[in-house]
């Protein structure tokens, strides 16, 4: 893509609401929006129409929205369409960022489209949207080593070691957002994927 058709309108971070979660491997989709928030300003206002809180970003002269759905993982697609469908964002123009257990702590990825890989925020967005045609920015998160123990896994809180890479990730993803707001994709992904390793 190129131009405008590869800019990015809406940032949406995927977690669970509520204290019982805070700090959780599920929820580094959140921490994305807060680092972005603590960076550019803004604040995030719960929006009953769109099933989440929303802040509304100018970086550059380009317009983004940030999105934080409350509906719990397994809803998020009522969010980000409802919001999506409103201002007319289509999936192409949508970024959504989520915790991925094929990473290590600290590595990070970004990925157009695709399939959902297990991970339930992925299938209702790419259900609610009827496509899957949105971009994923992968903050990885580890694995526990079985599939049988993802969902109690990815529902605790890393060690302080991984949470400081995982944090050391989402810092350097949010250095990014100008660019991907630019539709500068390739320059993007090569700052990114060179930059904080796994460990």
């Amino acid at each position: 893509m190129a131009g405008d058709e590869g800019a990015f309108r809406l940032v949406v971070g995927l977690g669970n609401p509520g204290r019982r979660y805070e700090g959780t491997r599920h929820n580094a989709g959140f921490w994305l929006v807060d680092e972005l928030l603590h960076r550019l300003g803004g604040e995030l206002r719960e929006q009953g129409r769109f099933h989440g809180a929303v802040a509304r970003l100018a970086v550059d002269g380009y317009d983004c929205r940030l999105l934080e759905p409350s509906t719990y993982m397994n809803h998020s697609g009522r969010s980000v369409a409802a919001l999506a469908s409103f201002f007319k964002i289509p999936a192409a123009q949508i970024l959504v960022a989520h915790d991925e257990i094929d990473l290590p702590p600290g590595g990070v990825r970004l990925k157009r489209g695709g399939g959902h890989g297990g991970h339930n925020g992925l299938r209702d967005i790419q259900s609610a949207l009827g496509t899957a045609e949105f971009a994923r920015l992968r903050l990885g998160v580890g694995h526990p080593g079985h599939r049988d123990e993802v969902i109690p896994y990815v529902l605790t809180r890393p060690s302080p070691a991984e949470r400081q890479r995982i944090d050391a990730a989402v810092a350097e993803a949010a250095g990014c957002l100008p660019q991907l707001l630019a539709g500068q994709w390739d320059r993007a992904c090569q700052r990114l994927h060179t930059g904080v390793k796994g460990g």
